[in-house]
Parts: structure tokens; C-alpha cells; sequence
């Protein structure tokens, strides 16, 4: 379990970057499994949960999930939507005792509140999501509420630059968009560059003055903290575990 030390100043929220430990699946899932989408059997996956909620003390029909799908699409959680299917990569909410998770397994887990308006989020934030605009989404549905903000963000763990080797077809892609964005890479060989997941979505929360901070673990490398999808197919697993952030209003 792992937690920003900045949102951990706030005493009306209350969050937590999981790790994969304390859980009840087995084999590739051990043991901290919340990935519904997995091949994992489903009552070990059901009890992961159970147990994440308790120690974010709330019911379980209280902790609420996201059918992600590496979209730029934010949804705010209210009371009349809440129990139904959650299909989106971020969420927001003013609610209190109801728990925003997202999981990841090497795209970045996100943890956003605003101070001033007791507002949380949580976002899937993977390349793709970001390449569509899912962070300047969730900012901005963030401000709609209202537009008298001060926002913190935690980036959570995720795939570390050292890790994360792509291919010149992903370069060029990032680089069609924005010239600018020759930044977040570097040369590995002639065919191969490390993409610099982390740093791009810092500076993507820092040009709508968000105040950042980081847990700054790789999943790739640490095998024991955390899932990793890249890891898992390097290893020709069949499938992957997912960690689990979550945030909420006390």
C-alpha cells in the first residue's frame, strides 16, 4: 500500500495505491487481483475487493469501478448512476463515502482532488488515453463544477522509462501530434526508443497548474509490489493481474 504524502495532508479524503500483496488469488494473480477483466477466478477477485473496501472502510456495493477501455471519456459519479456500469477511464464525484477505483497494470493510476471543493477523481491513464485527451478531460469536467479550484494530483506507480521500450511507428505517432513531444523519449537502438509515460502525464497536469507529486515505482521492474502487463508478456503468461487506486470523500 502506497500513498501520496501530499494527499495524505488532507483529512477529508482518503486514498490508497495498492499494491499486488494481502490478496487471495493465486498463481499469476497473486494475490491482490482486482482486475475484473482478468481470467482470474471470480469470487478470489470478489473477495480482493471486499478487502480493498474495508480498508477504505466502506460497503463494498460503495466501492465503484470503471469498465476502461483506454477512452478520453469522464464520468461524474452521482446517486442515480452510481450502480449501474461505469464504462469510462476517469471518474469524478462530490460524493461522500463512495470510492472511485481504477486499475492499472504499467498505465498510470491518477489521484485527483480539489481542495476547495472536495472533489476527487480517479483516471486510467495509458498512452493511448492520454494521446486522446482523458487528463484534459478530467480537468476540465473538474472546473466545470467549479471553476474555483486548487487541484492536486498523485501520479501512482506505473512503467518506468527504462522499462518502456517502443517502436519508431509509436515515435512517430507521438511526434505527428507534437514535435514538442521528441522530449519523453530516448534512443535505445536503432528500431527501439523508452517512452516516458511518467513525465508526460506530469506535464500534462502542470499546464492546468496542478499541484503534482509522485509514487515513484516502476511495475515492470518490481515484480513483487505490482502486475505488469509488458512483464507478463515477456514471461508468454496467458493472462495479467491489476492493482488497484482508489480515492474518496470522507
Amino acid at each position: 500500500m502506497f500513498y501520496s504524502k501530499k494527499l495524505k495532508k488532507f483529512k477529508k479524503i482518503n486514498h490508497c495505491f495498492f499494491s499486488r500483496k494481502n490478496g487471495f488469488s493465486k498463481g499469476i494473480y497473486k494475490s491482490l487481483n482486482c482486475g475484473r477483466g482478468s481470467m482470474d477466478n471470480k469470487i478470489k477477485i470478489r473477495k480482493n475487493l471486499d478487502f480493498v473496501a474495508k480498508k477504505m472502510n466502506v460497503k463494498k456495493n460503495k466501492l465503484i469501478l470503471m469498465h476502461q477501455t483506454h477512452s478520453n471519456k469522464v464520468v461524474e459519479i452521482k446517486k442515480n448512476n452510481y450502480k449501474r456500469k461505469i464504462i469510462a477511464d476517469a471518474m469524478i464525484t462530490k460524493m461522500k463515502g463512495i470510492v472511485l477505483g481504477v486499475v492499472t497494470a504499467d498505465c498510470v493510476p491518477l489521484i485527483i482532488y480539489d481542495f476547495k471543493n472536495e472533489i476527487v477523481s480517479c483516471v486510467h491513464a495509458g498512452w493511448k488515453g492520454i494521446y486522446l485527451g482523458i487528463i484534459k478531460n478530467t480537468i476540465t469536467r473538474i472546473k466545470k463544477l467549479n471553476s474555483n479550484n486548487k487541484i492536486y494530483a498523485c501520479i501512482g506507480p506505473c512503467i518506468a522509462k527504462k522499462s518502456y521500450e517502443v517502436d519508431l511507428k509509436f515515435y512517430k505517432k507521438f511526434i505527428s501530434k507534437s514535435n514538442k513531444n521528441k522530449k519523453y523519449f530516448s534512443k535505445k537502438s536503432n528500431d527501439k526508443k523508452l517512452f516516458d509515460l511518467r513525465k508526460l502525464v506530469t506535464d500534462e497536469l502542470l499546464k492546468f497548474n496542478v499541484k503534482v507529486d509522485q509514487v515513484d515505482k516502476d511495475t515492470f521492474a518490481q515484480t513483487s509490489n505490482f502486475f505488469s502487463y509488458r512483464r507478463s508478456n515477456k514471461l508468454r503468461q496467458k493472462d495479467y493481474g491489476r492493482c488497484i487506486s482508489a480515492v474518496c470523500v470522507r
